[in-house]
Order: C-alpha cells, then sequence, then structure tokens
C-alpha cells in the first residue's frame, strides 16, 4: 500500500512538472514571440496609414488646391510664419530611412499605391504568423487539460 501512494506521488509530481513545463513555454516563448508579431503589425499598419494619408493628400491637392495654398511654416523655436505654395507640381516623398526623392504628384501617388501593397502583403504574412502562434497557444492550454483529465481518469481507476 505504501509503495502505491509514494508511486501515485511520484506521478503527481512528474505531472506538475510537465505542466509547469508546458506552461513556461506558453508564457515564456508563444507570448512573448505573439506580443512581437503584435508589435510589428501595429508598426506595419501605421506605415500603411501613412501612405494613405498621403494618397488621400495628394489627391486633394490635384482636385482642390490646383493654385497652391496658404499655410504657416515653423522656421524654429515654434516661431511661424506664412507662406504661399504656389507651384504644386512636384512634392518630396520620403522612401524610407529619412531619404527624401523628389516626384510629381502622380508619381508619388503610385509610390504610394506601390508601398501599400508591400506593406499590405508582408502585414498579412505577419497576421498569418500571429494565427498560427495563437494556435500552438490553444494547443498547449489543451495538452495540459488532456494530461489532467488522464491523470483524474487514472486515479479513478486505482481508487477502483
Amino acid at each position: 500500500m505504501q509503495y502505491i501512494l509514494s508511486e501515485n506521488s511520484r506521478l503527481q509530481q512528474a505531472h506538475d512538472a510537465k505542466i509547469t513545463q508546458i506552461e513556461e513555454f506558453i508564457n515564456d516563448v508563444l507570448k512573448e514571440d505573439l506580443r512581437q508579431l503584435e508589435t510589428c503589425i501595429r508598426q506595419y499598419n501605421e506605415d500603411i496609414m501613412e501612405y494613405v494619408q498621403l494618397k488621400n493628400t495628394l489627391e486633394t491637392f490635384e482636385t482642390h488646391l490646383k493654385d497652391g495654398y496658404k499655410t504657416q511654416i515653423n522656421i524654429g523655436s515654434n516661431v511661424f510664419m506664412q507662406a504661399r505654395v504656389r507651384q504644386m507640381d512636384r512634392i518630396l516623398v520620403n522612401v524610407g530611412k529619412d531619404v527624401y526623392i523628389e516626384m510629381s504628384l502622380s508619381e508619388a501617388e503610385k509610390f504610394s499605391d506601390v508601398r501599400v501593397k508591400i506593406l499590405t502583403k508582408e502585414s498579412d504574412v505577419l497576421r498569418e504568423e500571429s494565427i498560427r502562434k495563437r494556435a500552438q497557444i490553444k494547443m498547449a492550454l489543451l495538452a495540459i487539460s488532456e494530461r489532467a483529465n488522464l491523470i483524474q481518469q487514472e486515479d479513478g481507476q486505482q481508487v477502483n
């Protein structure tokens, strides 16, 4: 009888250790990977929104502000001066890494469309990876649950 109790105790400790190992894997690896993926997805979404905003601004320039517009420009230390933009045929576009290229409005729109498509595809890949990580977390939690059910069934059979 004593041997059975010590064997059950040893099996319970092994079971608890395995569950702890799976929980640590979920928390330390899978959830951290998921957090990093979501951070990257958020950054991609922000970049996509910037390019969409660029395209919308360019369309507004082409349709409503053909003759230019008035604005205020910060000339330093939050001191602003009035300015008038008359020539609207070329603009500077940040193409990445703070590198600016002069483009026509139509070139800038095409560039914006291409960047949105590229960033959307890259974001979709990250979303798919995020879905896989979530599935791995669910499977690991299911493994813990199934393991607990098996132990309970074994304990019930040993009592009978």
